[in-house]
């Protein structure tokens, strides 16, 4: 046996280090980590109060040492890279979404723990992973060079600069999580693993939904600017109305369209991905049947009347698959999601607005929560899935005003607020304790002459004879006619206090 198998078989019996406050520390040794390529450890600590002490230390060794064997002896030796691209090869996902994965496999997964094994997964390398990912997107070796703007020989220029470490953000670190997760799960499928260790994974947490639509002054200036051409200005203003998504507006034909009646079917949308475009399903594969308001009717019948006009002009009539939105005269092709999305910041840009087509979209949805629209209905006219979760949790802040609003004017129309009665005419009108009770019997000998203005109540042993009280209960009931003002501090009757008390 060479010097390094048994300086390798000394780690993998690790060691117990005794600590200042007298704790034990157990440490295995587990290998390379696949992100940071430094050694790892399995390391436990035993607390100094635990009893035998050194025996539990001893069966944490064998417990740490029976994970890493585990870790070793995998069901397969299949690596990260080879299941996560068999994963997305069976994988039934939208060209959009698969490219996207595709993306990620490429530049995160494979250069960090594409040569793990299968089995080598657990929290220790998914937080070493999920920690690279949020430090620098290129993943680089923390030296210092440039970042070129081409890998083509140039001579370099401002735009090659030094480069500065970028985390990726967290929906894509949660996008990568998710690949994971269900190569994992057919992982355990197939038996290759025994459990799915992504689960004890803990990616970054959502970020916060932050729609920033434009405002209603601002929507009426990107209106106007929009209708100097009207088939530009009809979209702008249905992306409005209906909150409908871009590849959704240029995938719309004029079937779809029932005017007369003001309604519109919305089932598919364009799809563009690296200078490729073709018609597919809607985000959610979701049908949606939108409502028309009078104003967008005749924007649209005016539309419809230019484009027939156009067709005609070459000799044709318009089709019923021709497209609402399109740039040829027999409207047979459509406009591209990214043309469109330029055309409309450009638009905005020349009113010096900051904004992006999507916002419009934002905009329709805060405009119907203000105005009171439920939310089941704002998310059918969206296309949101989850019965309106989805629609909560992205304008939760909108909802909330909107609810503030509608509470005001409920309010207002609410009957007015009786005045609360005061205990002390609640006492003399309707008594229910025994003091109260005692104290309505004297009120009332005073209404009926028994004692005249001026005179003495009796003492207090008389009124427990007579009542049968307490003498707590009898002190209670001077007190509330005093509070009434039938006696004075010296228990006399007051001038007045027949009326008053015959009033009460």
């Amino acid at each position: 046996m060479g010097a390094s198998d048994s300086a390798a078989k000394r780690r993998r019996k690790g060691s117990i280090q005794t600590l200042p406050s007298g704790a034990l520390r157990v440490s295995v040794y587990a290998g390379i980590d696949p992100v940071t390529k430094r050694r790892h450890y399995l390391k436990e600590t035993i607390p100094a109060a635990t009893p035998k002490i050194r025996d539990e230390a001893d069966k944490v060794m064998r417990r740490l040492q029976v994970q890493v064997d585990e870790r070793r002896q995998s069901h397969t030796s299949a690596t990260v890279g080879e299941l996560v691209t068999r994963h997305l090869e069976l994988a039934r996902l939208e060209e959009t979404t698969a490219r996207g994965y595709r993306g990620h496999v490429k530049n995160h997964i494979l250069p960090l723990i594409g040569d793990t094994k299968v089995g080598a997964v657990d929290a220790d390398v998914l937080d070493s992973f999920y920690a690279e990912l949020l430090r620098c997107r290129l993943h680089c070796d923390r030296k210092p060079f440039i970042e070129h703007r081409t890998t083509r020989p140039h001579d370099c220029d401002a735009t090659c600069r030094p480069h500065v470490c970028k985390p990726l953000s967290a929906s894509s670190v949660r996008q990568i999580h998710f690949i994971l997760s269900g190569a994992f799960k057919r992982a355990v499928r197939w038996k290759w693993v025994a459990t799915n260790p992504i689960k004890t994974g803990e990616p970054p947490a959502a970020p916060h939904p932050n729609p920033n639509p434009p405002t209603a002054a601002e929507a009426a200036r990107i209106v106007t600017e929009s209708f100097r051409d009207l088939t530009w200005g009809a979209l702008v203003w249905l992306a409005m109305t209906t909150g409908a998504r871009r590849g959704e507006l240029c995938a719309l034909c004029w079937k779809k369209l029932d005017l007369d009646v003001g309604t519109v079917v919305i089932d598919c949308s364009i799809a563009q991905l690296a200078g490729k475009t073709w018609v597919k399903s809607t985000k959610t594969h979701q049908q949606r049947r939108l409502t028309l308001d009078a104003e967008t009717v005749a924007i649209l019948r005016e539309l419809r009347a230019v484009a027939e006009a156009r067709a005609d002009g070459i000799g044709v009539k318009l089709s019923p698959d021709a497209y609402v939105f399109s740039r040829v005269p027999d409207s047979s092709t459509y406009r591209l999601p990214d043309s469109v999305s330029q055309r409309y910041t450009k638009t905005a840009a020349r009113l010096g607005i900051h904004t992006h087509l999507h916002a419009l979209r934002h905009y329709s949805a805060t405009e119907l929560i203000s105005s009171g629209v439920d939310i089941r209905t704002v998310a059918g006219r969206l296309g949101h899935s989850g019965g309106g979760t989805t629609t909560l949790r992205v304008y939760t802040a909108f909802v909330s005003e909107a609810d503030q609003r509608a509470s005001e004017a409920l309010r207002q129309r609410m009957p007015a607020r009786p005045k609360p009665e005061a205990a002390l005419e609640r006492a003399l009108r309707d008594p229910r304790a025994p003091f109260e009770r005692v104290a309505v019997a004297i009120q009332q000998d005073v209404a009926a002459g028994k004692y005249p203005p001026g005179t003495q109540l009796p003492g207090t042993h008389e009124l427990i004879r007579e009542y049968r009280v307490s003498a707590n209960t009898v002190r209670r009931t001077i007190q509330l006619l005093l509070k009434a003002r039938i006696i004075d501090e010296g228990r006399k009757i007051r001038p007045g206090a027949q009326t008053s008390t015959a009033r009460v």
